[in-house]
């Protein structure tokens, strides 16, 4: 009788150990694909700099323009800012608060303001705009703007990275600013208001850190032009650039 027990608790043994693991496991616990997808939600924080930098020409100034987020793959707080010191005096001194919320793979929609903060008189706008990576990887961003006293105006801005190498890299790059009225208190005239292009030649020393050679050429349009000209300024300036880009 023990003999014919043991024999039976071997074979039971042996049945158990034979049986897969996955079916051992199915009756436990539900598949993976039972279970609900979590999307990430965890909080990041990202800052550049894409130009800090010295233009030196017929006139000299210094130029900043960066950006910084922080936030969730989808929803981010996004503060932008921009401007150039020339003669003691800050010019074109844009300061942009947004909500941005992931409406694609590569694009992002903003909603929020703006307010212009340099050595002229202040300006708010309320913003809207779309920003991100168009095909072939080409970074583009397009924001509209309206003030309180009935000013509407646009920004379309675009670059471009041609590799060269993985650490030296070549990148136009412009930026276009529209209004739809004059403002002489800020000097700016109706229409295609300024045109600022460059074409930058950078090599990375480390990807957050990125000297660079240039030239940009800066135009001011119609009675934007004329508002420079009365001030003893040239609307029309090729300059070389020396600066560097870095993020964290």
């Amino acid at each position: 009788m023990k003999t014919h027990a043991l024999a039976l608790g071997t074979m039971l043994a042996v049945a158990g150990l034979s049986t897969p693991a996955g079916a051992q496991a199915s009756a436990t616990q539900p598949a993976a694909h039972d279970k609900p997808h979590l999307l990430d939600q965890s909080v990041y924080f990202h800052g550049i700099f894409n130009q800090l930098e010295g233009r030196f020409g017929e006139t000299s100034s210094f130029r900043w323009s960066g950006e910084s987020w922080v936030g969730t793959d989808e929803n981010k707080i996004w503060l932008r800012t921009e401007g150039r010191v020339e003669g003691g005096q800050v010019d074109d001194g844009i300061q942009e608060l947004f909500y941005a919320r992931s409406i694609s793979t590569y694009f992002n929609a903003l909603v929020g303001a703006r307010y212009d903060l340099d050595s002229q008189p202040g300006r708010g706008w309320g913003a809207i705009g779309i920003e991100g990576l168009a095909p072939q990887f080409f970074r583009v961003g397009v924001t509209g703007y309206v003030s309180g006293d009935g000013h509407l105006g646009a920004k379309l801005e675009g670059s471009y990275d041609f590799l060269f190498t993985q650490r030296l890299i070549l990148q136009p790059q412009f930026e276009m600013n529209f209004y739809t009225k004059d403002d002489p208190t800020r000097g700016i005239g109706a229409g295609l208001s300024e045109l600022d292009v460059g074409l930058r030649l950078r090599y990375e020393i480390t990807r957050q850190f990125a000297p660079y050679i240039g030239v940009t050429y800066l135009g001011k349009f119609g009675n934007t032009a004329n508002y420079v000209l009365q001030s003893g300024g040239n609307p029309n300036e090729v300059r070389f650039v020396t600066g560097v880009r870095a993020w964290f």
